[in-house]
């Protein structure tokens, strides 16, 4: 089951409401998507850490309603 663009940009804003976020539907298929999120809370943390913060956000709809995500993280905002 798919999530619409939106929705995933609604549920990353609550989960990182300070964070410039960037979404790409990858096949356009509301399916697999690729997300880009700056925020501070990413700052000193690896980039292995980074992406388990995103994941846990995320882990409600990872490989059920979203079947493949690519992360992009930076501590830039």
């Amino acid at each position: 089951m798919p999530i619409l663009q939106q929705d995933l940009q609604r549920l990353l804003a609550e989960k990182f409401p300070k964070a410039k976020i960037e979404i790409t539907d990858l096949a356009g298929d509301s399916d697999h998507y690729s997300i880009h999120i700056s925020d501070e809370i990413f700052a000193g943390k690896t980039r292995v850490a980074q992406h388990k913060i995103v994941n846990e956000a995320l882990k409600g709809i990872l490989g059920t309603t979203l079947h493949a995500l690519q992360i992009k993280t930076s501590s830039n905002v």
